[in-house]
């Protein structure tokens, strides 16, 4: 996976958003806002690592089950993709 170029992740008063900056994506009206675990698989995307590394990464910052991390990490992908914000 991959971000598209043109979006990035800020953190701002505290909270964490994706904002668009270029002009590519003129239809990416507005910001997201994430909790630090989706700022967590937003970098672990940005350093390309894979969903499972990401997972991994989730299970050794936070008390949660492997499938429910794995599920949600997933959930929140398919978000960005739906959004046009990341790539397979």
């Amino acid at each position: 996976m991959k971000i598209k170029e043109g979006f990035i992740l800020r953190e701002v008063a505290g909270t964490f958003v994706i904002i668009s900056t270029g002009d590519d994506n003129l239809d990416f009206k507005g910001v997201i806002t994430v909790n630090e675990v989706g700022a967590l698989i937003w970098r672990g995307v940005e350093a390309g690592k894979s969903t499972e590394e990401i997972v991994d990464k989730i299970l050794s910052e936070y008390d949660v089950q492997r499938d429910v991390a794995t599920v949600d990490c997933d959930e929140f992908l398919q978000q960005l993709i739906d959004k046009n914000i990341i790539e397979k």
